[in-house]
């Protein structure tokens, strides 16, 4: 036989395979748009603007649809109902953590312009560096700025068009080129410093000063060496804390930075905000949480910031625990089930014009602030956000303490500011962009 005949026969079965398998899993799934084999729906999904392509199949199919992303079938619930029933009403059976096979991969001058990304990467990667390392860094350490770096381009690459490939079709991973292999590579790097502090915390631990998380881990560590388990070893650590650093410095930066180019497009709702900062707190102290129940302005621009810019569009994937009758749709046990957070907090129901930049989403006739079951950027139910406690406190206390101080100015006129995402996929990151922080 020669090697064209082989490649057509192997190629062939492939694909009959395939179709065996798309055929046969499909039994009562929800409906959706026919897969083409070993692809599936690959082609019909804008990979640059997926949440636009779910809306979009959504509109045909209803709430709950079956996307074949790869030969694989993945449930995609579309909308606040759908998503609540889910995710909280049967929040035990859609708990699995679904797959993301890159990530798991990864884891074996003052009024001159300047571009914010630098100094807003800092402060929260500080902060968590002040929880695992009980240390902070000074802006200018080597090994901080490094660190910082492979962070920021993880993100960027993990949400690149050829990522989404990838967790689609990982046979991919190991046998082509790509920025996938970056994504390892910085991965490999932080893994090592996460050693060198995890060693140093070994050869310094004090049972009676723990002063961290890995002090705490590794106190936990000991406690259960007479016991037979495998949740407290050293490389769950390593990991643990890697997915720390990359949950807890990069959504909050570019939070931020999406925050501030709002601010600079709305001016006037800057002016408000820091009319309330002047009111409640003034110039002489640092804002602090208990101010945050005073400032229902402010606290309504931080959620609409959030709601708005929709950092995490299509959520972490998640996985069924079990076989479950799921709306009259059967879904079998370890089936990914992408929940479309786009769907809910784009909501036209619950917020009027949701493509518009409104503080008045959040806030009653009467100027109080007005909470909305809508408000889901950190997820819900049992795989919700852990960092969400958290991520509140730093995003008011970050913003209020900027525009305590400074006056924003923007070098282009507010109506020429661009708000398209550079890449929308796992995260959506705002483009760069330049001002001027006036100190007040």
């Amino acid at each position: 036989m020669d090697l064209v005949t082989f490649l057509v026969l192997t190629f062939s079965s492939l694909i009959l395979f395939s179709l065996w398998r798309q055929s046969s899993g499909r039994g009562k799934l929800p409906p959706g748009p026919t897969p083409f084999p070993i692809i599936g729906n690959f082609l019909q999904i804008d990979v640059k603007n997926f949440s636009q392509s779910l809306t979009s199949f959504s509109k045909v199919y209803g709430p709950v649809f079956t996307l074949y992303l790869g030969s694989r079938p993945t449930v995609i619930l579309h909308g606040y109902e759908a998503i609540k029933e889910a995710l909280i009403d049967h929040g035990e059976e859609f708990a699995g953590r679904g797959h993301i096979p890159v990530a798991e991969k990864m884891n074996k001058g003052l009024g001159s312009p300047c571009d914010p990304t630098f100094i807003l990467s800092c402060a929260p990667c500080n902060v968590i560096c002040s929880i695992i390392f009980q240390n902070r860094f000074d802006y200018k350490d080597k090994d901080f700025l490094i660190l910082m770096e492979k962070i920021h381009e993880n993100a960027k690459i993990l949400s690149s068009p050829w990522v989404q490939v990838c967790n689609n079709f990982p046979l991919l991973i190991d046998y082509l080129p790509g920025s996938h292999h970056k994504v390892l590579k910085n991965a490999n790097y932080i893994k090592s410093f996460m050693s060198e502090k995890i060693k140093e915390h070994q050869e310094s631990l004090d049972v009676s000063n723990l002063c961290d998380f890995i002090d705490y881990y590794l106190i936990k560590q000991k406690q259960e060496n007479h016991i037979e388990q495998e949740e407290f070893t050293l490389e769950n650590l390593e990991t643990t804390i890697n997915n720390i650093f990359g949950a807890g410095t990069e959504t909050i930066s570019t939070t931020m930075r999406y925050a501030l180019l709002l601010l600079l497009k709305h001016p006037h709702v800057t002016v408000k905000v820091q009319e309330e900062i002047d009111c409640v707190v003034g110039r002489h102290r640092s804002p602090c949480m208990q101010d945050k129940s005073r400032m229902p302005y402010t606290d309504a621009v931080i959620h609409e910031v959030q709601r708005f810019i929709n950092i995490v569009p299509n959520n972490l994937p998640h996985a069924v625990t079990c076989d479950i009758k799921f709306r009259n749709y059967l879904i079998p046990k370890g089936t990914t089930v992408v929940t479309s957070l786009t769907s809910v907090l784009h909501d036209s129901k619950e917020f009027p014009n949701p493509e518009m930049f409104d503080p008045g989403h959040f806030l009653d006739e009467s100027g109080n602030f007005k909470k909305s079951d809508y408000f889901m950027p950190f997820s819900a139910g049992k795989r919700a956000c852990v960092g969400e406690g958290l991520a509140r406190m730093e995003l008011f206390l970050f913003l209020t303490t900027i525009l305590q101080n400074f006056k924003l100015k923007s070098l282009v006129h507010p109506k020429d500011i661009d708000m398209t995402p550079v890449v929308n996929g796992l995260v959506s990151l705002p483009p760069p962009y330049q001002l001027c922080f006036i100190p007040l």
